[in-house]
């Protein structure tokens, strides 16, 4: 694996153990995020920079769901994108239910640090879990 991926899978792990200080760590101070649209907890759209980032998305999702990206597969271009599938898993706070959902992350990284994430995630899967019955 390349420094960049390595960089990245600390981000999974990161996420997964709910640290947001290890998650601003390893983020650049011009951190940029595209969300997929109609994430619920109004988390889709485009962030700029770690502390935005960290409240509006990741808190906000955190905060209604007990859940993670989990990857599966990891590739990398040539131009050093790092571009990671896998699933999200967890549980919707308010109703219990369970849920995963695809995704895709395409990843920067720069100055070692990582710069940039553009997410594409099935949010079906998490309206259904929040949704009530």
């Amino acid at each position: 694996m390349s420094a960049e991926t390595d960089l990245v899978a600390r981000f999974y792990g990161a996420a997964q153990a709910g640290d947001g200080a290890a998650i601003l760590a390893i983020l650049h101070p011009t951190f940029e995020a595209h969300t997929a649209p109609g994430l619920p907890c109004g988390a889709g759209g485009t962030f700029h920079g770690p502390h935005e980032t960290l409240a509006k998305v990741w808190g906000a999702v955190f905060a209604e769901f007990d859940t993670a990206p989990y990857a599966e597969s990891w590739h990398e271009t040539t131009d050093g994108m790092v571009v990671v599938t896998g699933r999200y898993r967890g549980v919707s706070r308010a109703t219990g239910r369970d849920y995963e959902a695809e995704f895709v992350h395409l990843w920067r990284v720069t100055g070692g640090l990582i710069s940039w994430l553009h997410q594409y995630t099935d949010t079906a899967r998490w309206h259904e879990a929040v949704s009530p019955v």
